[in-house]
């Protein structure tokens, strides 16, 4: 396994909420990246596919401009169109929404349970026939409760696009996320667990239909240099951000798990405070993207470490079934995400982040509780 070295605590104005990482190692790969004098779908990225397909464990991985494109360009490649109706939980990031607008469907939004995914239950009963899919969104870094999941689709006769945006390198009984449904797709904006230091993601799958529409639909529709088979887009990766990612892959299980004992260094010093801890699933390995506490008492609470130095966030403060952009499509409400949204709040995390500054983000909640804000 590979080492990650503990930063020195330099104390500052601010604790953030995340600290990608940048080194040494990750700017000579850059460099020789310039170097090479390619800069787009060349070496880099391909090994980057070869490699990401090996620790995602599926056949294929296509190399995309985002997350949202990896959503989109797999609605596409599974024959999404106007009519159709896909399940997708409101508590998430709205590019989840996104895609599936984008790609000519109706979103239809399902609730969450406790640990935040996709309440199967709730999604059973939104079915209809025009439902095609389902998106349970791995959210935080916890896996969705695949076993469900996976029963779900196979009685409903429909497909699974996994987001796994938030949730590189979790797993559900040992598996890695992604290697469960038809499609998934993956995220690699500077924040997450394995960044390539700039816009990125990809779409994971087994199946080879799916990966070759996904190849020419992300570089205009082409089949070789200047055949177009069907209408594209634009929405290639580079060789400077690949090789960045190459690195980071390399190091991301040592990565997940400092994020994981950094977790078990909040979830230790806030045992006795007033706030509900996230919950684990035992099935899986929650790879905390995000530590995610709750309190009615979140926004004074977040005043009070903002004046603490500790940056915070609310992932997500309006939920998606409620954003102005989709609000003709009169979403019935959901009594969970409704009132999680007003509670949730975001502790600083990162494979950067040292023991020390969590104590002292542990430290300044336990004061405000007990001086009552």
């Amino acid at each position: 396994m590979v080492g990650i070295a503990r930063p020195a605590l330099i104390r500052s104005t601010s604790i953030p909420l995340s600290r990608p990482p940048v080194d040494d190692e990750i700017k000579e790969a850059v460099w020789a990246a310039i170097a090479s004098g390619h800069y787009i779908l060349g070496a880099e990225c391909r090994e980057f596919e070869a490699a990401l397909a090996r620790s995602i464990g599926v056949r294929h991985v296509v190399l995309t401009s985002s997350g949202t494109a990896a959503l989109w360009l797999s609605f596409r490649a599974l024959g999404v169109k106007a009519g159709d109706e896909v399940l997708v939980p409101s508590h998430t990031a709205f590019p989840t929404i996104e895609a599936i607008v984008f790609a000519g469907a109706t979103p239809v939004f399902v609730d969450v349970d406790a640990t935040y995914g996709l309440d199967v239950v709730d999604a059973a009963a939104k079915v209809t026939p025009r439902t095609i899919g389902v998106v349970p969104v791995h959210l935080y870094g916890q896996a969705v409760d695949l076993d469900a999941v996976s029963q779900f689709v196979s009685r409903c006769g429909i497909w699974a696009v996994e987001d796994c945006c938030q949730a590189i390198g979790a797993g559900w009984r040992g598996r890695p996320v992604g290697s469960f449904g038809r499609a998934s797709a993956f995220s690699f904006y500077p924040s997450k667990n394995l960044t390539v230091l700039g816009d990125g993601g990809a779409v994971a799958t087994d199946d080879v239909v799916v990966a070759d529409q996904c190849r020419r639909l992300r570089d205009h529709g082409r089949r070789g240099k200047d055949l177009h088979v069907e209408i594209g887009f634009n929405l290639r990766f580079n060789e400077l951000n690949a090789a960045a990612g190459r690195v980071g892959l390399r190091r991301l299980e040592a990565m997940n798990d400092r994020r994981r004992a950094l977790a078990a260094r909040y979830r230790a010093g806030l045992t006795r405070v007033p706030v509900e801890l996230p919950r684990e699933r035992p099935e899986g390995r929650h790879v905390y993207h995000l530590f995610v506490i709750r309190t009615p008492e979140r926004d004074a609470l977040r005043a009070f470490l903002a004046g603490r130095g500790v940056e915070t966030g609310i992932h997500y403060p309006v939920p998606a079934h409620r954003q102005p952009a989709i609000q003709h499509l009169s979403a019935p409400s959901l009594p969970v995400t409704e009132r999680l949204v007003g509670e949730i709040l975001s502790l600083p995390i990162s494979a950067g982040h040292a023991e020390a500054e969590v104590d002292e983000v542990v430290a300044a909640v336990q004061e405000y509780f007990r001086h009552g804000g």
